[in-house]
């Protein structure tokens, strides 16, 4: 399943690092693509948007 999200609070690589290892930590083949510039996060994986959606809220980095 393939998916964007806007990811208000990423200002930076620093944001985008974290927001891709909490995904990565759930789905360890996942694809992220991250640009921080237009604060969107790129997607690929197996887990569902809910669980993603939950990891980043839980580091900090709720999605709209």
């Amino acid at each position: 399943m393939a998916f964007q999200l806007t990811i208000p609070k990423m200002a930076c690589s620093a944001c985008a690092n974290k927001i891709t290892k909490a995904i990565q930590a759930i789905d360890p083949n996942a694809t992220v693509q991250t640009d921080p510039r237009i604060k969107l996060v790129s997607i690929a994986t197996k887990v569902s948007e809910v669980t993603i959606r939950q990891a980043l809220v839980t580091i900090g980095y709720p999605a709209i």
